[in-house]
């Protein structure tokens, strides 16, 4: 009865000595086991004399209404009697007591769980408040979550208790208490709403990566594609429009979320997870339908009951060692083992077990040195990633897979060879960069032989196989990652590239040419590199310039690093163009270029820049900067980490100045520069 106590809880055997204690109205309801709103409804009404002809036709919202509408205007006490189980006032129509309206709830149970004091529970063990914090963050962004789960965890007075929850919610959250019942279907509804069930079908595929684990867009879209989720008859561009316009539609329900510095990824929530791995098992009906142990601590493949009902499985992020026989598993369509450091073998037999497979993903297994020829047994396969293996040449049962697509062989630095890949007639997707072996004549031949080939990544060491390679005009249009490494030859000290509208990331690094150029009989000043967006060149230290990126109009990303006479990004003497160039860059990285002196000859608008890295370039006074360049510049930042070149920085004016001066950010000597692989 004091003031200020709004609701007690009472755990012990039930009933209340009746009072009237100054309210205008006391309701003591025995609830008993089952807390049906409709029953409680009806002890209520009975007391404040709302039963009548018409109250047994009125629906639960329609009796909820009516008794707030009366208990809102009085002074009430309601005494819950015998709970075993948390009642909705709200449902009820019960306006929850408070220190204005004076109104008092007490309830008894026989359970302390169900009158667990938060603040109580806190006080419990010095550890409680710190897990407590790490579980509202695992669910930080969702109110309800965390409303259903502090419930749950308010009468959980022991370390143990707390991290066997944390454990739970990791692990299979849906069997959490509260989770199925109240949180998951409502957050369903979002799902409801998608326009489509591929938008679906591409949203449940989300849910096989680890908690919190970045998504490539690109690499999404291509499981997708191989999944059958996407038109397979429509070109290649048209299907990647397709899939970032899914990847749109999910971000715009809230479904995945984009990340704020790499625009080209994209995340799921932890408790939006694990409602897409509750809704792929049939609403927890059929949990062995998509099996997901990724980061699970997991040394074998996991034990199942009934392997022919698995259509998905993601194991990936474990320490496998072994990958050995299991019952035929004749729905399972995708696979993930990447990155199970551990992996050394794959039985012959387990290949076998598996013949619907569509995608294997095998990257990041660099314990792995070999595959089992009964790879050709996997005759519906379309998607095989082998990148970050250690497999010295690829089986030949590889070379008679008819439906494969998409073949990953980036960063296996012992493969030797890919002779025989004209064999993979289906395929239309093929990466091989920074890999042992790098392109080469013979491979140029092979690959020219490729009729459906629409996308191709590649490492190139010759400059003889460079000038075959842009010389061969249907690969040329599939060339979307070029790196360029060690080309010394003294014939070739000028690189000329053909306009290529699929490039979109060059990297140049250790190689001796003298001049880069855009050959002017395939280019104009409206053509050229259109869709190139990130250029990195290292350690070439025959370059005075890099002119040529007047024709990449869409560049966002550039890196110049370790170069003894470049002298000028653009010189003005050779930019014959009349192209401002630089509309869509977004950072700018220039290190150690001892003779680097400008980045261009005259100011520059800049609508998109976000930072400029300069480091040991001693003779770069002037940037092209005047007080109109960048649009946002309080997103704007100009990091360096010599005090002395910060010093020599030279302005147009006083107004550029003041402009700029706030975001110079300094970095001291700790500050390394990171090269990209």
């Amino acid at each position: 009865m004091e003031e200020g106590v709004e609701v007690v809880g009472m755990y012990g055997m039930g009933g209340f000595t009746e009072t009237n204690g100054g309210f205008e109205v006391v309701i003591w309801v025995v609830v008993s086991k089952s807390p049906e709103n409709h029953r409680i409804q009806g002890v209520i009404a009975k007391k404040l004399g709302l039963e009548g002809e018409g109250w047994d036709q009125k629906n639960e919202n329609q009796r909820a209404l009516e008794i707030h509408t009366v208990l809102k205007r009085r002074k009430f006490v309601l005494l819950l009697d015998d709970i075993w189980e948390k009642v909705n006032l709200k449902a009820v129509g019960v306006p929850h007591p408070s220190r204005q309206n004076g109104c008092k709830l007490a309830f008894t149970t026989r359970s302390r769980d169900v009158c667990g004091l938060g603040e109580n529970t806190l006080k419990g063990h010095p550890d409680i408040p710190q897990l407590a914090r790490k579980l509202a963050g695992k669910y930080c962004g969702l109110p309800l979550a965390l409303n259903v789960i502090g419930e749950t965890m308010a009468c959980k007075r022991t370390v143990h208790e707390w991290r066997s929850a944390i454990n739970d919610l990791s692990s299979y959250a849906a069997e959490f208490s509260g989770m199925e019942d109240e949180i998951l279907p409502i957050l369903k509804y979002s799902y409801d709403n998608l326009n489509s069930e591929q938008v679906k079908s591409c949203f449940l595929y989300c849910s096989l990566f680890p908690e919190d684990h970045r998504l490539e867009k690109e690499r999404l879209i291509d499981y997708w594609m191989c999944e059958g989720f996407l038109d397979e008859n429509q070109s290649r561009e048209r299907a990647l429009r397709h899939g970032y316009e899914i990847i749109g539609v999910l971000v715009r329900a809230r479904l995945l979320l984009e990340e704020v510095i790499n625009k080209e990824q994209v995340k799921m929530h932890d408790v939006v997870r694990e409602m897409a791995l509750w809704i792929a098992s049939d609403l927890g009906k059929d949990k062995e339908k998509c099996i997901v142990k990724a980061r699970g601590g997991l040394c074998e493949i996991p034990r199942i009951k009934n392997w022919s009902a698995v259509v998905r499985m993601s194991l990936m992020e474990n320490e496998i060692e072994m990958v050995s026989g299991i019952p035929e598993c004749s729905k399972l369509t995708t696979l993930f083992l990447q990155k199970n450091d551990s992996l050394i073998h794959i039985s012959p037999d387990f290949i076998r077990c598996i013949p619907t497979l569509v995608v294997l993903d095998l990257s990041g297994n660099s314990s792995l040195r070999k595959l089992p020829e009964q790879i050709s047994e996997l005759v519906s396969l379309r998607y095989l990633d082998l990148s970050w293996t250690c497999i010295r040449r690829l089986p030949l049962g590889l070379l008679v897979l008819k439906k494969l697509i998409h073949l990953r062989l980036d960063y296996m630095k012992r493969l030797k060879s890919v002779s025989g890949i004209s064999k993979l007639l289906s395929l239309r997707k093929l990466q091989l960069l920074q890999s042992k072996m790098s392109l080469d004549m013979s491979l140029v031949e092979e690959l020219q032989l490729l009729e459906h080939l629409q996308v191709l990544n590649v490492s190139i060491k010759s400059s003889l196989v460079v000038e075959k390679l842009l010389y061969a005009p249907r690969l040329v249009k599939c060339l979307q990652v070029v790196l360029l490494r060690e080309l010394e030859e003294e014939s070739h000290r000028v690189l000329a590239f053909p306009g290529m509208d699929s490039l979109r990331k060059l990297i140049i690094r250790m190689c001796e040419m003298w001049e880069i150029k855009a050959e002017r009989k395939t280019l104009s000043s409206t053509q050229g590199f259109p869709n190139l967006s990130s250029v990195h060149i290292s350690s070439c230290n025959g370059l005075k310039d890099l002119t040529w990126l007047l024709f990449a109009p869409n560049l966002t990303s550039l890196e110049v690093l370790d170069s003894g006479v470049l002298e000028a990004i653009i010189s003005q003497e050779k930019a014959t163009s009349v192209v401002i160039p630089f509309q869509k860059l977004e950072s700018l990285r220039l290190h150690n270029l001892a003779t680097l002196k400008n980045i261009y000859w005259a100011p520059l608008p800049f609508p998109c820049l976000k930072t400029i890295h300069v480091t040991e370039c001693p003779e770069l006074r002037k940037l092209p900067l005047d007080s109109q360049s960048v649009s946002r510049v309080e997103e704007f930042a100009i990091k360096y980490k010599e005090e002395e070149w910060f010093e020599r920085v030279e302005w147009d004016d006083e107004g550029t100045k003041l402009r700029f001066l706030p975001f110079f950010k300094f970095f001291g000597p700790e500050w390394q520069v990171t090269y990209v692989r």
